[in-house]
């Protein structure tokens, strides 16, 4: 729904007869332009809304789709916090100082300070952790919201491993892991796809020269990296590949969280999301047979 700027500014005048709690006093040019984003922001959460018809309706005035798009980002935000209180009880860091700031001591100043009324698209927090999905395009509740959704899938994925495991492959990654400001279930993912196809079980740790062999040999079979639709074959016969290489790893994850997690299919598309950057890096590891590096 196209709202015009005539349409906007008296939704904008109401907000901000709010704002100054009626009074009669002049606001700063940034004031009232955060009150317009303010607006822009709770229409468009009401025009994505995924439950639209019920939520946008037709001849509806710009200050009903406001005020619709403004109980969707108090009910995103009470969800929001529902979200965090439920992960918090078993939320585990692994020593990891950047995951235990922004969860721990981050998220609930954003719960503490956030104004769902007169500036929900504040972010308020940087979000220094980085996920395995891109959340770039997103502000305010929107950006809070999905960012704890993927926290949740991380640590119900990485809660059913042992924490010495856990622990093992980021010291393994980098000696200093407390201090990096990385994805823990990217390198953990990492490690498990190196097994995966190595057909080395976890329990068993370091992999051995003949593994690293065995995995870098992957990358090396002719036209792999032109492969899209699916493994190579020579003489009618499938040879290895990667995208073969990625399927077993993804049937794997997905087994290992379909046994025990009832929400097993989001999770795992959100694993798998991730997937193909780790073998896009594993791939450049093996052009420069640094494989090593990464597992």
């Amino acid at each position: 729904m196209e709202l015009t700027m005539e349409e906007l500014v008296p939704v904008v005048g109401k907000l901000a007869e709010k704002y100054t709690a009626y009074e009669h006093t002049s606001m700063s040019y940034e004031e009232a332009r955060q009150l317009m984003q303010a607006v822009q922001y709770c229409i468009q959460e009401a025009e994505k809304s995924g439950n639209q018809a019920a939520v946008v309706k037709e001849n509806m005035t710009a200050w009903q789709i406001y005020e619709a798009g403004a109980v969707l980002v108090e009910e995103k935000s009470k969800k929001a916090l529902e979200l965090y209180n439920e992960i918090t009880p078993d939320f585990v860091h692994f020593g990891n100082h950047c995951l235990y700031d922004t969860v721990i001591m981050g998220l609930p100043e954003f719960f503490k300070w956030y104004d769902m009324k007169f500036c929900p698209q504040d972010t308020i927090l940087t979000l220094d952790y980085p996920v395995l999905k891109d959340l770039s395009g997103l502000t305010g509740i929107d950006k809070i919201y999905e960012f704890i959704l993927c926290i949740r899938a991380e640590q119900r994925f990485l809660n059913l491993l042992p924490e010495a495991y856990v622990r093992n492959v980021l010291q393994k990654h980098d000696s200093r892991y407390e201090d990096m400001v990385e994805n823990i279930c990217g390198i953990v993912l990492t490690d498990i796809a190196g097994h995966v196809i190595a057909e080395k079980p976890l329990t068993e740790g370091k992999f051995t020269e003949e593994e690293y062999r065995k995995i870098q040999g992957i990358w090396e079979q002719p036209g792999i990296f032109e492969a899209e639709e699916g493994p190579k074959t020579h003489n009618g016969r499938e040879q290895p590949g990667v995208l073969t290489a990625k399927e077993q790893v993804s049937r794997a994850v997905a087994s290992l969280v379909q046994e025990c997690l009832e929400d097993a299919e989001e999770i795992s598309q959100y694993l798998d999301g991730a997937l193909e950057d780790i073998f896009v890096r594993l791939g450049a590891a093996a052009e420069y047979g640094t494989i090593s590096s990464l597992l």
